[in-house]
């Protein structure tokens, strides 16, 4: 029988202390150890010190996966993992709506891989029918989408693959492993920032790559050669960080569903994205694939608003980069995350200058709309 989520997070993959017998796993500095006698070759840049093979245990049992690695930043995992995948002369298709890093990845360095690459909308059979080739090895998704949180009917993703032998990957960062588990879906490998919700505390870079035994020993061979591991000081935070991962997110969630339902009903907003609102348009979607909606929610401000204005009269919310956090955070897109778009781009993709992206905490929410609503009054 299968532990449950708050027992995994706590207990899976931790060092076994044979001498102390201590509460929490010892973190383990060494860059040389012995390998005579050893059943492997123990060498960090090859993710397998005792902290990062713990770590990655963990992943890999919250993902339901065969196997995991740690790296140094979401956008090692994704580009390691990718790059594992396909070589030169290779097709990927891409969900339209992905973060902005990675269609930057796919923009810039793709092309000098001989990767061939078409971001469609995934959702809709005919238009992966028309984009499939016959060199075509990957479908990359990304779901919910940063940052206007659009569902992917993973089940279309997934049976158009099978049938046309191609591997899919999905990037689980805004649903993290509590709210959705895309290999139960049938998705051959999943992708994490682990810097967002795995971390949850805003003081650690870190990705995650989670799947088969089989496409984890290509991920690993390219992975050792590009060298994005993390160091162990780093990887033992995130383990201890994951502790509490069930507990963060259900509430983070619980919040989200409560702020949205706010800012829903606020004549200072426009439109809130949020796929827990049975306003969304994917709502029943979200319902039948995910266990939870998530801490991240969206929303245009009203043209009477000066979004500067806003950001700057917000007091407990933090205007900053990033998400995930246990403090509530709020950003623009088209100045952050989706800044190196074009504004034609960010303007197809339906991200608008007054779009706010919206991480909710675990504060008290009654807090959180007094800070928004002050904010709302000093941006008129």
């Amino acid at each position: 029988m299968q532990n449950g989520l708050n027992t995994i997070c706590v207990h899976s993959g931790e060092v076994e202390d044979k001498v102390y017998n201590g509460a929490v796993s010892p973190m383990y500095l060494s860059t040389a150890y012995a390998y005579d006698g050893l059943e492997t070759s123990i060498y960090p840049r090859y993710f397998n010190s005792p902290n990062q093979h713990m770590l990655a245990k963990k992943v890999a049992e919250l993902e339901h996966a065969e196997s995991a690695l740690i790296f140094g930043s979401g956008m090692a995992a994704i580009t390691t993992a990718m790059l594992s995948l396909l070589k030169s002369g290779d097709h990927v298709i891409l969900q339209n709506q992905i973060y902005g890093g990675t269609r930057n990845f796919i923009i810039e360095e793709c092309q000098q891989y001989g990767i061939h690459y078409d971001f469609v909308d995934v959702n809709n059979p005919a238009a992966l029918k028309s984009t499939l080739r016959p060199e075509t090895k990957l479908i990359y998704i990304e779901t919910p989408s940063n940052p206007l949180l659009e569902i992917t009917d993973i089940a279309i993703v997934t049976q158009f693959a099978k049938e046309n032998n191609v591997l899919t990957m999905a990037d689980n960062t805004f649903a993290s492993p509590i709210n959705q588990r895309p290999i139960d879906l049938g998705i051959d490998i999943v992708i994490h920032s682990a810097t967002k919700y795995l971390g949850g505390h805003s003081d650690i870079t870190a990705g995650a790559v989670a799947s088969s035994k089989e496409i984890m020993k290509n991920v690993f061979s390219k992975a050792k050669n590009f060298g994005g591991s993390l160091a162990d000081q780093t990887v033992w935070l995130l383990e201890r960080s994951m502790k509490t991962l069930n507990l963060r997110v259900t509430q983070q969630s619980i919040n989200a569903q409560n702020m949205a339902e706010y800012l829903e009903n606020s004549e200072y907003v426009d439109r809130v994205y949020y796929p827990g609102l049975k306003s969304h348009p994917q709502h029943k979607l979200a319902k039948s694939q995910m266990l939870g909606f998530g801490g991240m929610l969206s929303f245009d401000l009203n043209d009477k608003c000066d979004i500067s204005k806003f950001f700057n009269g917000l007091q407990l919310i933090k205007n900053v980069l990033s998400l995930g956090g246990v403090e509530s955070t709020v950003l623009s897109p088209e100045k952050t995350s989706h800044s190196l778009l074009s504004p034609e781009e960010r303007k197809a993709q339906g991200i608008k200058s007054n779009l706010v992206r919206f991480s909710v905490g675990i504060e008290d929410t009654q807090d959180l709309k007094r800070d928004l609503q002050m904010a709302f009054s000093s941006s008129l």
